[in-house]
């Protein structure tokens, strides 16, 4: 077997644990800190919209040669304000798409000729669009017509299925993802595309997987637990994201492997197209299983350890635990401390308090004397002729 096959098997039974529910403080001071970030990000870098989400004008140069640097130069040039130049590549060759805002029409026809002189290609073979921000609000209006309506649907399921305390802490959780998702697009300054409102609300799914996988264990250990003394729900709470911790590493590597790709290997090769929707995926998968694990379990313990029988249920198991200490050190004194040996004394002493002789055989019983009486001489031997 596998070391981290080895891991899982002791995680799952117990005999190895980490204290994940117990430390909470570490782990909120933690997301704290990025949460932080992604606020301050969001609230001075603000978000770099793309075209459909504002408007403007998109011209694309079919060119083998020219570099991003040299088209932004060259709109930059003929009016274009903070121009936005990406590359693709097709099975018809190799393009650049220039992105500025709203040109009018002298413009216009103004960057379409600069851009052919630049790259030495026909003009008619450079394309023109101009985009609105209508279309971009229409996108975002359903985009967030539908995370309503998401929330409400899993807020009712996990209700029905485990209970509102979880329900809550998984929404808490999943808010922690989308907030650490937008911000890192705000501070890397990545632009945002309807792709990216794609990533993000794909997210929502997976964080709510695998916190759902671990909430199933937690109710699993969980059922009975109010009537005994074995352990506290902090404690099987913090058993179940043990026993799910491998499996949720073995599914998050996985998931995020191909993301990481597009990501990082794509511009490589020339795909930045998808750059967008790898970055929504790779920060969104890492925060939800970073959540479930350090959130939204112990969020969901707290809640819980606020109830009547969970209080009375944690002081029966530290009576336990602390009877079971007494014992434990009660009987690590005995065995310290066994019976001393008798104190050896003098021949004389043990006569005067036992009352023999120190002439005495060895191994002869001695027949204490009464008070007041002398002891018995022997007759005289006599001599043997």
């Amino acid at each position: 077997m596998s070391r981290l096959g080895d891991l899982g098997h002791h995680l799952y039974s117990g005999q190895v644990s980490y204290d994940f529910v117990g430390r909470w403080r570490r782990w909120y001071a933690v997301s704290g800190v990025i949460l932080l970030v992604a606020v301050l990000a969001l609230a001075f870098r603000h978000l770099n919209l793309g075209i459909e989400f504002q408007g403007g004008s998109v011209f694309t140069v079919p060119t083998a040669t020219g570099s991003v640097e040299q088209a932004r130069d060259v709109a930059a040039a003929n009016g274009a304000v903070e121009p936005i130049v990406t590359e693709a590549s097709s099975a018809s060759g190799r393009t650049l798409r220039v992105q500025s805002q709203d040109l009018t029409a002298a413009q216009n026809t103004a960057m379409v000729g600069a851009l052919g002189q630049a790259f030495d290609v026909p003009t008619d073979s450079i394309t023109s669009q101009i985009v609105g921000p209508s279309w971009g609000a229409e996108i975002t209006k359903k985009a967030l017509t539908g995370l309503i309506a998401f929330l409400i649907a899993i807020t009712l399921f996990l209700s029905v299925y485990f209970e509102w305390r979880m329900a809550i802490a998984a929404l808490i959780a999943l808010v922690h993802d989308l907030v650490i998702t937008v911000g890192i697009y705000a501070l890397v300054g990545f632009t945002v595309t309807p792709a990216t409102v794609i990533g993000v609300l794909t997210i929502l799914g997976y964080s709510l997987y695998d916190t759902v996988v671990v909430f199933d264990k937690v109710k699993e250990n969980t059922r009975g637990l109010a009537g005994g003394a074995r352990m506290t729900y902090s404690q099987a709470a913090n058993l179940a994201v043990n026993q799910t911790l491998v499996r949720s590493i073995n599914t998050s590597i996985i998931a995020l492997l191909p993301v990481a790709s597009i990501l990082f290997i794509g511009p490589l090769l020339g795909a930045d197209t998808l750059k967008d929707l790898a970055l929504a995926l790779f920060v969104g998968l890492a925060a939800g299983t970073y959540s479930s694990i350090f959130i939204a379990t112990p969020v969901a313990a707290q809640f819980k350890e606020r109830e009547p029988a969970m209080q009375s249920l944690a002081k029966r198991v530290a009576a336990r635990e602390s009877a079971g200490k007494i014992a434990v050190r009660t009987a690590v004194g005995a065995t310290a401390d066994p019976v001393a040996p008798a104190p050896r004394v003098s021949g004389g002493a043990t006569a005067a308090a036992g009352g023999g002789s120190s002439g005495s055989r060895p191994g002869q019983r001695q027949q204490p004397r009464r008070a007041g009486s002398s002891p018995k001489k022997r007759p005289p031997s006599k001599k043997r002729r």
